[in-house]
Protein backbone atom coordinates (compact mmCIF):
# COMPACT_ATOMS: atom_id res chain seq x y z
CA UNK A 1 0.00 0.00 0.00
CA UNK A 2 0.99 3.25 -0.88
CA UNK A 3 -0.49 6.74 0.96
CA UNK A 4 0.49 10.10 0.25
CA UNK A 5 0.58 13.78 -0.42
CA UNK A 6 0.24 15.04 -3.60
CA UNK A 7 3.50 15.68 -5.24
CA UNK A 8 3.68 14.21 -8.53
CA UNK A 9 0.91 13.50 -10.55
CA UNK A 10 1.00 9.45 -10.31
CA UNK A 11 -2.88 8.76 -10.12
CA UNK A 12 -4.65 7.64 -13.36
CA UNK A 13 -8.50 8.15 -12.04
CA UNK A 14 -9.50 10.19 -9.13
CA UNK A 15 -12.83 9.26 -7.13
CA UNK A 16 -14.78 11.49 -5.33
CA UNK A 17 -17.86 10.61 -3.67
CA UNK A 18 -17.01 8.01 -0.92
CA UNK A 19 -20.14 6.42 0.15
CA UNK A 20 -19.92 2.58 -0.34
CA UNK A 21 -20.58 3.05 -3.45
CA UNK A 22 -17.78 5.48 -4.26
CA UNK A 23 -15.49 3.41 -1.39
CA UNK A 24 -16.02 0.13 -3.24
CA UNK A 25 -15.40 1.39 -6.82
CA UNK A 26 -12.25 3.80 -5.85
CA UNK A 27 -11.25 -0.50 -4.34
CA UNK A 28 -11.77 -1.39 -6.94
CA UNK A 29 -9.30 0.24 -9.51
CA UNK A 30 -7.10 -0.29 -6.93
CA UNK A 31 -7.28 -3.93 -6.41
CA UNK A 32 -6.69 -3.71 -10.59
CA UNK A 33 -3.39 -2.15 -10.51
CA UNK A 34 -4.43 1.56 -10.88
CA UNK A 35 -3.08 4.14 -8.70
CA UNK A 36 -6.41 6.06 -7.37
CA UNK A 37 -6.42 9.67 -6.16
CA UNK A 38 -9.19 10.10 -3.39
CA UNK A 39 -11.50 13.28 -2.20
CA UNK A 40 -14.63 13.71 -0.17
CA UNK A 41 -16.07 17.01 1.01
CA UNK A 42 -15.39 14.98 4.52
CA UNK A 43 -11.98 14.25 4.96
CA UNK A 44 -13.16 11.96 7.60
CA UNK A 45 -14.59 9.99 5.09
CA UNK A 46 -10.96 9.39 3.10
CA UNK A 47 -9.16 8.72 6.18
CA UNK A 48 -11.71 5.86 6.83
CA UNK A 49 -11.28 4.28 3.82
CA UNK A 50 -7.85 4.26 3.91
CA UNK A 51 -7.69 3.11 7.37
CA UNK A 52 -10.51 -0.27 6.46
CA UNK A 53 -8.97 -0.97 2.98
CA UNK A 54 -5.82 0.75 2.37
CA UNK A 55 -4.19 -2.47 1.97
CA UNK A 56 -6.42 -2.76 -1.14
CA UNK A 57 -3.83 -0.61 -3.59
CA UNK A 58 -2.16 2.64 -4.07
CA UNK A 59 -3.96 5.57 -3.21
CA UNK A 60 -3.08 9.04 -3.22
CA UNK A 61 -4.95 11.00 -0.29
CA UNK A 62 -6.31 14.46 -1.04
CA UNK A 63 -7.54 17.06 1.13
CA UNK A 64 -8.82 19.45 -1.62
CA UNK A 65 -10.34 19.70 -5.05
CA UNK A 66 -6.45 21.52 -6.17
CA UNK A 67 -4.77 18.90 -4.45
CA UNK A 68 -7.22 16.13 -5.62
CA UNK A 69 -6.82 17.62 -9.58
CA UNK A 70 -3.46 17.88 -9.25
CA UNK A 71 -2.58 14.23 -8.62
CA UNK A 72 -3.83 13.05 -11.72
CA UNK A 73 -1.90 12.22 -14.80
CA UNK A 74 -3.61 13.95 -17.66
CA UNK A 75 -5.96 13.44 -19.20
CA UNK A 76 -7.64 13.73 -15.94
CA UNK A 77 -10.16 11.40 -15.21
CA UNK A 78 -12.19 12.05 -12.36
CA UNK A 79 -15.31 9.46 -11.41
CA UNK A 80 -18.29 11.70 -9.48
CA UNK A 81 -20.28 9.39 -7.38
CA UNK A 82 -22.35 12.06 -5.55
CA UNK A 83 -25.96 12.33 -5.27
CA UNK A 84 -27.94 13.18 -8.38
CA UNK A 85 -29.32 16.47 -8.65
CA UNK A 86 -27.95 20.27 -7.58
CA UNK A 87 -25.38 18.13 -5.55
CA UNK A 88 -23.72 16.75 -9.12
CA UNK A 89 -23.57 19.78 -11.15
CA UNK A 90 -22.30 21.93 -7.87
CA UNK A 91 -19.67 19.08 -8.00
CA UNK A 92 -18.86 19.45 -11.75
CA UNK A 93 -18.66 22.98 -11.51
CA UNK A 94 -15.88 22.66 -8.57
CA UNK A 95 -14.26 20.44 -10.56
CA UNK A 96 -14.15 22.29 -14.00
CA UNK A 97 -12.74 25.16 -12.42
CA UNK A 98 -9.94 22.79 -11.41
CA UNK A 99 -9.68 21.41 -14.67
CA UNK A 100 -7.96 22.00 -18.47
CA UNK A 101 -9.33 21.26 -21.81
CA UNK A 102 -9.15 17.33 -22.52
CA UNK A 103 -9.70 16.55 -18.92
CA UNK A 104 -12.88 13.95 -18.50
CA UNK A 105 -15.21 14.33 -16.15
CA UNK A 106 -17.53 11.05 -15.53
CA UNK A 107 -20.73 10.67 -13.56
CA UNK A 108 -21.09 7.24 -12.27
CA UNK A 109 -24.51 8.46 -10.30
CA UNK A 110 -27.88 7.73 -11.37
CA UNK A 111 -28.72 10.75 -13.24
CA UNK A 112 -31.56 11.86 -15.05
CA UNK A 113 -29.92 11.45 -18.90
CA UNK A 114 -31.44 14.64 -19.93
CA UNK A 115 -29.60 16.39 -17.48
CA UNK A 116 -26.27 14.13 -18.80
CA UNK A 117 -26.95 15.62 -22.08
CA UNK A 118 -27.08 19.39 -20.66
CA UNK A 119 -23.96 18.94 -18.73
CA UNK A 120 -22.29 17.41 -21.63
CA UNK A 121 -22.54 20.23 -24.03
CA UNK A 122 -21.94 22.65 -21.71
CA UNK A 123 -18.80 21.30 -20.53
CA UNK A 124 -17.97 20.71 -24.48
CA UNK A 125 -17.93 24.14 -24.58
CA UNK A 126 -14.73 24.46 -22.07
CA UNK A 127 -13.31 21.90 -23.86
CA UNK A 128 -14.18 19.35 -21.43
CA UNK A 129 -14.89 15.84 -22.26
CA UNK A 130 -18.12 14.96 -19.70
CA UNK A 131 -19.05 11.24 -19.35
CA UNK A 132 -22.25 10.30 -17.94
CA UNK A 133 -21.93 6.43 -17.35
CA UNK A 134 -24.50 4.04 -16.14
CA UNK A 135 -23.01 1.66 -13.16
CA UNK A 136 -24.83 -1.69 -12.55
CA UNK A 137 -24.33 -3.75 -9.49
CA UNK A 138 -25.10 -2.32 -6.67
CA UNK A 139 -22.38 -1.88 -4.18
CA UNK A 140 -20.56 -5.26 -4.11
CA UNK A 141 -20.73 -5.11 -8.19
CA UNK A 142 -19.14 -1.79 -7.38
CA UNK A 143 -16.37 -3.49 -5.40
CA UNK A 144 -16.45 -6.65 -7.21
CA UNK A 145 -17.19 -6.03 -10.77
CA UNK A 146 -20.48 -3.94 -11.95
CA UNK A 147 -21.91 -3.84 -15.28
CA UNK A 148 -20.76 -0.66 -16.88
CA UNK A 149 -22.59 1.82 -19.22
CA UNK A 150 -20.28 5.01 -20.50
CA UNK A 151 -21.83 7.64 -23.01
CA UNK A 152 -20.34 10.70 -24.41
CA UNK A 153 -17.82 11.84 -26.99
CA UNK A 154 -16.14 8.84 -28.69
CA UNK A 155 -12.51 10.33 -28.15
CA UNK A 156 -12.68 10.09 -24.48
CA UNK A 157 -13.20 6.70 -24.49
CA UNK A 158 -10.01 6.04 -25.61
CA UNK A 159 -8.24 7.02 -22.55
CA UNK A 160 -10.91 6.23 -20.57
CA UNK A 161 -12.37 2.73 -21.60
CA UNK A 162 -9.59 0.52 -20.60
CA UNK A 163 -9.93 1.72 -16.96
CA UNK A 164 -13.59 1.00 -16.94
CA UNK A 165 -13.38 -2.19 -18.37
CA UNK A 166 -10.25 -3.92 -16.60
CA UNK A 167 -13.05 -3.62 -13.48
CA UNK A 168 -16.05 -4.53 -14.67
CA UNK A 169 -17.62 -7.56 -14.84
CA UNK A 170 -16.69 -10.19 -17.30
CA UNK A 171 -18.74 -13.04 -18.80
CA UNK A 172 -16.65 -15.36 -20.79
CA UNK A 173 -13.89 -13.47 -20.97
CA UNK A 174 -15.74 -9.98 -22.02
CA UNK A 175 -16.02 -7.15 -19.89
CA UNK A 176 -19.47 -6.26 -19.60
CA UNK A 177 -18.81 -2.13 -20.74
CA UNK A 178 -18.55 -0.75 -24.05
CA UNK A 179 -19.41 2.95 -25.32
CA UNK A 180 -22.89 3.74 -25.57
CA UNK A 181 -23.16 6.43 -27.74
CA UNK A 182 -22.99 10.38 -27.48
CA UNK A 183 -24.27 12.34 -24.46
CA UNK A 184 -27.06 11.16 -22.48
CA UNK A 185 -26.90 7.59 -23.32
CA UNK A 186 -25.12 5.65 -20.91
CA UNK A 187 -27.93 7.39 -18.39
CA UNK A 188 -30.92 6.48 -21.02
CA UNK A 189 -29.85 2.97 -20.95
CA UNK A 190 -29.29 2.37 -17.22
CA UNK A 191 -32.27 3.90 -16.62
CA UNK A 192 -34.29 1.61 -18.93
CA UNK A 193 -32.38 -1.14 -16.87
CA UNK A 194 -33.80 0.41 -13.77
CA UNK A 195 -37.15 0.38 -15.01
CA UNK A 196 -36.50 -2.94 -16.28
CA UNK A 197 -35.25 -4.02 -12.71
CA UNK A 198 -38.49 -2.30 -10.94
CA UNK A 199 -40.96 -5.16 -13.71
CA UNK A 200 -38.91 -7.66 -12.21
CA UNK A 201 -39.36 -6.81 -8.62
CA UNK A 202 -42.74 -6.62 -9.21
CA UNK A 203 -43.57 -10.01 -10.50
CA UNK A 204 -40.83 -11.07 -8.00
CA UNK A 205 -43.61 -10.17 -5.10
CA UNK A 206 -46.97 -10.86 -7.17
CA UNK A 207 -45.18 -14.43 -7.25
CA UNK A 208 -44.60 -14.55 -3.26
CA UNK A 209 -47.96 -12.77 -2.80
CA UNK A 210 -49.96 -15.48 -4.36
CA UNK A 211 -47.52 -18.45 -3.14
CA UNK A 212 -48.32 -17.02 0.20
CA UNK A 213 -52.06 -16.05 0.30
CA UNK A 214 -53.51 -17.96 -2.30
CA UNK A 215 -51.43 -21.31 -1.47
CA UNK A 216 -50.63 -20.47 1.78
CA UNK A 217 -47.14 -21.38 1.94
CA UNK A 218 -45.19 -20.32 4.60
CA UNK A 219 -41.40 -18.04 3.98
CA UNK A 220 -39.18 -21.29 4.50
CA UNK A 221 -41.33 -23.17 1.61
CA UNK A 222 -41.80 -19.60 -0.45
CA UNK A 223 -37.79 -19.58 -0.33
CA UNK A 224 -37.57 -23.27 -1.71
CA UNK A 225 -39.89 -22.20 -4.04
CA UNK A 226 -37.64 -19.57 -5.03
CA UNK A 227 -34.04 -21.64 -4.78
CA UNK A 228 -35.49 -24.16 -7.37
CA UNK A 229 -36.53 -21.49 -9.95
CA UNK A 230 -33.20 -20.26 -9.82
CA UNK A 231 -31.88 -23.49 -11.10
CA UNK A 232 -34.17 -23.01 -14.82
CA UNK A 233 -34.64 -20.21 -17.12
CA UNK A 234 -35.71 -18.18 -14.13
CA UNK A 235 -32.04 -17.75 -12.61
CA UNK A 236 -31.33 -14.47 -12.10
CA UNK A 237 -29.52 -12.32 -8.94
CA UNK A 238 -32.72 -11.40 -7.52
CA UNK A 239 -34.35 -14.91 -7.77
CA UNK A 240 -31.66 -15.84 -5.66
CA UNK A 241 -31.54 -13.00 -2.96
CA UNK A 242 -35.21 -13.36 -2.72
CA UNK A 243 -34.93 -16.86 -1.46
CA UNK A 244 -32.09 -15.74 0.77
CA UNK A 245 -34.22 -13.11 2.40
CA UNK A 246 -37.27 -15.65 2.93
CA UNK A 247 -34.92 -17.77 5.32
CA UNK A 248 -33.99 -14.82 7.39
CA UNK A 249 -35.53 -14.73 10.64
CA UNK A 250 -35.70 -11.71 12.94
CA UNK A 251 -33.48 -12.30 16.11
CA UNK A 252 -35.93 -10.12 18.13
CA UNK A 253 -39.26 -11.52 17.30
CA UNK A 254 -38.31 -14.76 16.09
CA UNK A 255 -40.18 -14.37 12.79
CA UNK A 256 -39.39 -14.00 9.20
CA UNK A 257 -37.47 -11.03 8.40
CA UNK A 258 -39.73 -10.97 5.80
CA UNK A 259 -42.79 -10.06 7.95
CA UNK A 260 -41.36 -7.81 10.13
CA UNK A 261 -40.06 -5.47 7.27
CA UNK A 262 -42.25 -2.36 6.99
CA UNK A 263 -44.29 -2.75 3.66
CA UNK A 264 -43.10 0.36 2.09
CA UNK A 265 -40.94 0.24 -1.00
CA UNK A 266 -38.91 3.94 -1.53
CA UNK A 267 -37.58 5.15 -5.44
CA UNK A 268 -34.93 6.67 -6.69
CA UNK A 269 -36.60 7.86 -9.55
CA UNK A 270 -35.48 5.73 -12.60
CA UNK A 271 -38.57 3.10 -13.22
CA UNK A 272 -40.49 6.65 -13.24
CA UNK A 273 -38.09 8.68 -15.30
CA UNK A 274 -38.25 5.56 -17.78
CA UNK A 275 -42.34 5.25 -17.17
CA UNK A 276 -42.19 9.40 -18.25
CA UNK A 277 -39.83 8.77 -21.26
CA UNK A 278 -41.66 5.79 -23.12
CA UNK A 279 -44.90 8.24 -22.57
CA UNK A 280 -43.01 10.76 -24.75
CA UNK A 281 -42.00 8.52 -26.98
CA UNK A 282 -44.72 6.83 -27.33
CA UNK A 283 -44.29 3.19 -26.19
CA UNK A 284 -45.94 0.82 -24.08
CA UNK A 285 -44.20 -0.34 -21.13
CA UNK A 286 -47.10 -0.83 -19.11
CA UNK A 287 -45.57 -3.99 -16.81
CA UNK A 288 -42.72 -0.88 -15.89
CA UNK A 289 -45.71 1.41 -15.02
CA UNK A 290 -48.05 -0.86 -12.98
CA UNK A 291 -44.49 -1.42 -10.79
CA UNK A 292 -43.83 2.41 -10.56
CA UNK A 293 -47.27 2.94 -9.37
CA UNK A 294 -47.47 -0.49 -6.84
CA UNK A 295 -43.88 1.50 -5.21
CA UNK A 296 -46.20 4.90 -5.12
CA UNK A 297 -49.05 2.62 -3.59
CA UNK A 298 -46.84 0.89 -1.18
CA UNK A 299 -45.14 4.18 0.05
CA UNK A 300 -48.31 5.70 0.94
CA UNK A 301 -48.96 3.27 4.21
CA UNK A 302 -51.25 6.30 6.00
CA UNK A 303 -53.74 6.12 2.80
CA UNK A 304 -53.94 1.90 2.47
CA UNK A 305 -54.93 1.50 5.90
CA UNK A 306 -57.33 4.61 5.28
CA UNK A 307 -58.74 2.80 2.51
CA UNK A 308 -58.90 -0.80 4.34
CA UNK A 309 -60.41 1.02 7.15
CA UNK A 310 -57.92 0.93 9.47
CA UNK A 311 -56.80 4.06 10.02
Amino acid sequence: MTVERTENPRAQIGVTGLAVMGSNIARNFARHGHTVALHNRSVAKTDALLEAHGDDGDFVRTETVEEFVAALQKPRRVLIMVKAGEATDAVIEELANAMEPGDIIIDGGNALYTDTIRREAALRERGLHFVGAGISGGEEGALNGPSIMPGGPTESYEALGPLLESISAHVDGTPCCTHIGPDGSGHFVKMVHNGIEYADMQLIGEAYNLLRDALGYDATTIADVFSEWNTGTLESYLIEITADVLRQTDATTGKPLVDVIVDAAEQKGTGRWTVKSALDLGVPVTGIAEAVFARALSGSRTQRAAARGLA
